[in-house]
């Protein structure tokens, strides 16, 4: 059933909606009779004030936005969860918004976001995101904006991990454990996180004059089946690895599945050290060694970037949060 509006009420009483709207505000200049047949009105409608025509009239909407690729993927539900949790503590609400790592979706979260009236963005951008305008515009009309996750390096705030130094330390712990071919599977390269990552783990393979094989590489769109399609293709090599550094959890489950549909053992046969929650390692079998990132750390911070800039601080910042390596049943140091 559809509440009564305003104009509703204006239109049954014969009066100007500007009326109804005063008489419901508590204001002066309407008499008590007539008042009182407004609310009463109001009352048996159902009559609820528009927040955002309320907060508009004032200025503010005390909402702001949040994209993310995917918030079914417990990784950024759980970042959501800790932003509205941070942000409602300020008395602000969020709205939620889902790209599914699409660049025109992405475009189209934005536009929707400006149109509701957000006071600020928190932004993980779409992987397939390789232009930026759309971001940068929002800079240059005063939108506080914050990246977090992935952070296209062009010149706004973020919150990140230490991409680099954790891939190198998952690269270095493969090798101490004995693993000489150790595969890379990452997301596409225009990613600065992916070539980030990628960084470490060859600055690794380099320090322990380890050859880099291009063939080792795999690097495309994050996806089930794209992890899935290198990892068979990886354990189909002359000489294939005996270790894989999995980027994104989607691709350490699929590279999961690959390497036991072919009967290996994990670590025996293959090792795996993935980017992931904790709550999915802990799922799979076996369980998944992985470098833990503090994602309620990152939350707070990207909120707290964006109130700062919202109150005014039009500084660009760049957080790093440290990750560490959680070692479980997929490594051989653990599973000794």
């Amino acid at each position: 059933m559809k509440r009564i509006s305003q104009r509703d009420i204006a239109h049954k009483l014969g009066i100007n909606v500007s009326t109804v709207s005063r008489a419901l505000r508590g204001l002066d200049g309407v008499s008590p009779e007539l008042k009182q047949k407004i609310e009463q009105m109001a009352e048996a409608g159902g009559y609820r004030p528009n927040p955002f025509a309320v907060s508009l009239r004032f200025g503010t909407t005390h909402t702001i936005g949040i994209i993310v690729p995917d918030v079914s993927f417990n990784h950024y539900a759980q970042i959501v969860k800790r932003i509205e949790t941070e942000a409602r503590l300020h008395g602000y609400m969020c709205i939620i918004t889902n790209t599914d790592d699409d660049y025109e979706n992405e475009l189209n979260c934005i536009d929707l976001l400006v149109n509701m009236h957000v006071e600020g963005i928190i932004i993980c951008p779409a992987q397939e995101t390789t232009e930026f305008s759309h971001l940068l515009q929002l800079k240059k009309a005063h939108m506080p904006l914050v990246f977090f996750d992935r952070d296209p390096d062009i010149g706004i705030s973020s919150v990140i991990i230490n991409d680099e130094i954790s891939a190198h330390q998952a690269t270095s712990t493969l090798l101490d454990d004995g693993a000489r071919r150790i595969a890379f599977l990452g997301g596409p390269n225009q990613m600065k996180q992916n070539a980030d990552r990628k960084h470490g783990y060859i600055e690794a393979l380099r320090e322990r004059n380890i050859p880099i094989r291009k063939e080792l590489v795999k690097c495309h769109r994050i996806s089930f089946n794209s992890g899935l399609a290198d990892t068979l293709e990886l354990l189909s090599l002359a000489s294939p690895p005996d270790a894989i550094i999995a980027t994104h959890g989607l691709l350490a489950i699929s590279a999961l599945q690959a390497i036991t549909s072919h009967g290996l053992r994990i670590p025996d046969d293959v090792a795996i050290i993935a980017y992931m929650s904790d709550w999915v390692s802990e799922m799979s079998h076996p369980r998944l060694s992985f470098v833990k990132q503090n994602l309620r750390e990152i939350a707070v911070k990207a909120v707290r970037l964006l109130f700062d800039q919202m109150n005014g601080d039009d500084s660009v910042q760049h957080v790093v949060v440290n990750a560490r390596l959680e070692l479980r049943d997929s490594t051989k140091r653990c599973a000794k």
